[in-house]
C-alpha cells in the first residue's frame, strides 16, 4: 500500500469514527446539541481541527504496528485540541458549551481513535511472542540498550530471533513487562529460565558492564546450551557502522574482560607525527596492527617490510583505502630481514626515524625442529635490521619481545632473550635508543590457541589441549600495539618493558568456555589432552627473578631491570651455528639464553662492530 492510499484509508476511518463518536454521545447525553444547525456545525469543527491536528502532529506518519507510549500521547494531544476548537466554535456560534456532549465525544473519540490505532500493534506483538518458526530469544539486560534491542527485533522483518524474557538484576524491574517481554529474573537464573523458556539463543544488551560482570554473565551463559550474542558496541551503532541487530559473536576477548588501553595521545603524536616510521614484520598479525595504529597518528611516511607478498599487499591495500583522505605516504620493501645488504640498502634510502621491529619466527614446535633457522631470524635478522637502524641515525628502535624469553625452555624462547641482548648491547653505541618490548600471547594471532580451537569447534572436535594445568597469559592485538607504540615513546634506550598481561588464563578453562559460548555441551565436543610438545613449559614469565621492577612508568607498562650480557658467546654462536648438529645448537642456546654460558671460539667476530 503506498502512503497516498494508506492516508486516504486513515482519513476515511477517522471521519467514521468521529461521526459514531457523536451519534453515541447523542444516546448517552439528551441534549439539544444535536438539533440541525449545531450538529452540522460541530460536525465540521471537529472534523476538520482533527484533520489539522493530525497532520500537525504527524499522526499519521506514524508506523501503529510499532506504537508506544509516544505514539498514545500524540493521539490524546489530537483528541483534546481538536475538543477544544470545537468548543471555542460552540461558545461563538451558540453563546454556550455542551460540556457533557463534549466530555463523552472526548472519551469515545479516544478510546475509539486509539483502539484502532493500538489493535494492530497489539495483534502483531501476540503473533511474533507466540511464533514457533522463530528462535526463542532471551535478553539480559532491560536497561535502555535491552529494550532498543527488543523494539528492533519485534520491528524487524528479517530477523528469526523472538525476544521471550529479560534477564535483569534490578530489583525495580523484576517481574515487569517492558514491550510485551517479561524481566523474569536476575543474573544467577539464567540457567533456570533458559530451561524453562526453551531459549535457542542469548543477547547480552549491558554495553556499560564491568569485565566482572561480564565474566559472571559468561560463566551462568556457559552452563546452557544456547548460543549467546553481544550487542555491538554503542559506538559503532551510533555512527552507523552496524545496526543494533546485528549481534556479534562471543570472542576470547570478551572472556578475558580486559579493561581498554587509555593512550598518551599527545606524547605519541608528537613521537610519530611526521616522522618516517618503518615496520618489519608488517603483515603478521602485532605488525599489521601497528600499522593501522601508527597510521592514525598522521606519520610523514610509513614503510611496510615484509617477507611475505600476500600479507604485505593485503595491509597495503586496507592502509590506503582507510586512510586515503589523510594522504599518508605508505611504502613497501619485500625484503627478508636475513639479507644484510638489503637492510643497509633500505634504511639508507628512506632514513626511517622510528622503527618496530616485529618480524620474527615464533611457532615454538617448528622452531623445536629448526634451530638453525629460528638464529638467522631472530638473532642474525635482529642484528641485521639494528644495525643498519644505527648506521642509519634511527632515532628510535623497538623491538617485539616474548614472555618466553624468561628462563627459556624453547629454541624461539632462547633466541628471543639473546636478541633482547644484541640490541642491548648496541645501546649507546650511536644515536639510535634500543628498546625490547615483552609481553605474552595475543589473542587471534595467526596460529595461537584461539583460531586452532574455533576451527576444531566448527570441525566438531575434538579441541585438543596439551595438559590440563597448562596456563598462559593473553592479550588482544589491538592492546599489544597500543602498548608497544607507547612504549616507544617513553623510552631513554636499553630498557627492556614488560607489558601487564593481568591474570594467566587456564587454557582448559579457555578451551571449554569456548566450546559452551559456540553452542555446544562438553558432552557434543570433547577436550582432548595431547601431551606438552618439546620446548613448551606449563606456565610463562614475564620477568626473571633478578629482573623483577616495581617501577611502572606507564598503565600497564613496567620497566625491568637487564640482567647480564654474553655478547662474546653470542658472537660464536653466529659464527657456528650451521656448522652445529641441531640438538647441539639447541643446547648452547638455551645454556646462553638461562645465563649458563657456552664454550667460546676463536673465531668469533664482534657483533658490535
Amino acid at each position: 500500500m503506498t502512503y497516498r492510499q494508506r492516508l486516504s484509508l486513515f482519513i476515511f476511518i477517522d471521519s467514521c469514527i468521529i461521526l459514531t463518536a457523536l451519534l453515541f454521545s447523542r444516546l448517552l447525553v439528551n441534549s439539544n446539541f444535536y438539533s440541525l444547525i449545531p450538529l452540522v456545525i460541530s460536525t465540521i469543527a471537529i472534523l476538520s481541527s482533527h484533520l489539522f491536528f493530525s497532520f500537525r502532529l504527524n499522526l499519521y506518519k506514524k508506523a501503529w504496528e510499532y506504537a508506544s507510549i509516544g505514539e498514545l500521547i500524540i493521539i490524546l494531544k489530537t483528541v483534546t485540541y481538536s475538543l477544544i476548537f470545537t468548543s471555542l466554535i460552540q461558545l461563538i456560534a451558540f453563546q454556550t458549551i455542551y460540556l457533557k456532549t463534549l466530555a463523552v465525544l472526548w472519551m469515545v473519540h479516544l478510546l475509539v481513535i486509539g483502539g484502532s490505532r493500538f489493535l494492530w500493534r497489539i495483534y502483531r506483538d501476540n503473533y511474533l511472542i507466540h511464533n514457533n518458526t522463530k528462535k526463542r530469544t532471551l535478553i539480559i539486560g532491560a536497561g535502555s540498550a535491552g529494550i532498543m534491542v527488543v523494539r528492533q527485533l519485534q520491528k524487524s522483518e528479517d530477523t528469526d530471533l523472538c525476544p521471550v524474557a529479560f534477564i535483569d538484576d534490578s530489583p525495580v524491574k523484576q517481574h515487569l513487562d517492558i514491550l510485551g517481554v517479561p524481566v523474569v529474573g536476575g543474573v544467577g537464573e539464567i540457567e533456570k529460565h533458559v530451561d524453562q523458556l526453551d531459549i535457542e539463543n542469548i543477547i547480552i544488551a549491558i554495553p556499560s558492564l564491568n569485565k566482572d560482570g561480564i565474566q559472571q554473565i559468561f560463566q551462568e551463559c556457559a552452563k546452557t546450551n544456547a548460543k549467546t550474542k553481544i550487542l555491538p558496541m554503542l559506538e559503532d551503532i551510533v555512527t552507523g557502522k552496524v545496526s543494533v541487530t546485528q549481534f556479534r559473536d562471543v570472542k576470547v576477548e570478551d572472556l578475558l574482560g580486559r579493561d581498554p588501553v587509555n593512550l598518551d595521545i599527545e606524547k605519541i603524536s608528537d613521537y610519530v607525527k611526521s616522522q618516517v616510521v618503518l615496520v618489519t614484520g608488517a603483515g603478521g598479525s602485532i605488525g599489521s596492527e601497528i600499522c593501522r595504529q601508527i597510521a592514525r597518528f598522521g606519520p610523514k611516511k610509513l614503510i611496510l617490510l615484509g617477507h611475505g607478498e600476500n600479507s604485505i599487499h593485503a595491509i597495503e591495500m586496507e592502509l590506503r583505502e582507510k586512510f586515503i583522505a589523510d594522504e599518508i605516504d605508505i611504502s613497501t620493501e619485500i625484503a627478508d630481514i636475513q639479507d644484510e645488504h638489503k637492510m643497509e640498502k633500505i634504511f639508507n634510502y628512506y632514513s626511517p626515524d622510528v622503527v618496530y621491529h616485529a618480524a620474527a619466527h615464533k611457532h615454538v614446535p617448528l622452531m623445536e625442529r629448526n634451530p638453525e633457522e629460528a638464529v638467522k631470524n631472530n638473532m642474525i635478522g635482529t642484528y641485521n635490521v639494528a644495525k643498519a637502524a644505527r648506521l642509519s641515525d634511527t632515532g628510535t628502535f623497538v623491538m617485539i619481545s616474548s614472555d618466553k624469553a624468561v628462563n627459556p625452555t624453547s629454541v624461539m624462547g632462547a633466541t628471543k632473550r639473546l636478541s633482547e641482548m644484541i640490541i642491548q648491547s648496541m645501546n649507546g653505541t650511536g644515536g639510535t635508543k634500543f628498546v625490547a618490548v615483552r609481553f605474552g600471547n595475543v589473542l587471534g594471532s595467526r596460529g595461537s590457541v584461539i583460531p586452532i580451537f574455533t576451527k576444531q569447534i566448527a570441525s566438531g572436535g575434538p579441541v585438543k589441549v596439551t595438559h590440563p594445568e597448562m596456563v598462559r597469559f593473553f592479550m588482544t592485538i589491538p592492546e599489544a600495539s597500543s602498548l608497544v607504540i607507547q612504549a616507544g615513546a617513553l623510552t631513554q634506550g636499553g630498557e627492556i618493558f614488560v607489558l601487564d598481561m593481568g591474570e594467566p588464563v587456564k587454557i582448559v578453562d579457555l578451551a571449554r568456555n569456548l566450546i559452551k559460548l559456540s553452542g555446544y555441551s562438553l558432552e557434543d565436543i570433547k577436550v582432548e589432552f595431547s601431551g606438552i610438545r618439546p620446548g613448551e613449559k606449563l606456565y610463562e614469565e614475564l620477568l626473571k627473578d633478578e629482573e623483577i621492577h616495581e617501577n611502572q612508568v606507564y598503565p600497564k607498562i613496567y620497566l625491568g631491570k637487564t640482567s647480564e650480557m654474553y655478547i662474546e658467546d653470542i658472537q660464536e654462536i653466529i659464527n657456528n651455528y650451521d656448522a652445529w648438529d641441531k640438538e647441539f645448537l639447541r643446547e648452547q642456546l638455551l645454556s646462553l639464553a638461562n645465563n649458563k654460558g657456552l664454550i667460546r671460539s676463536d673465531e668469533a667476530i664482534s657483533i658490535t662492530s
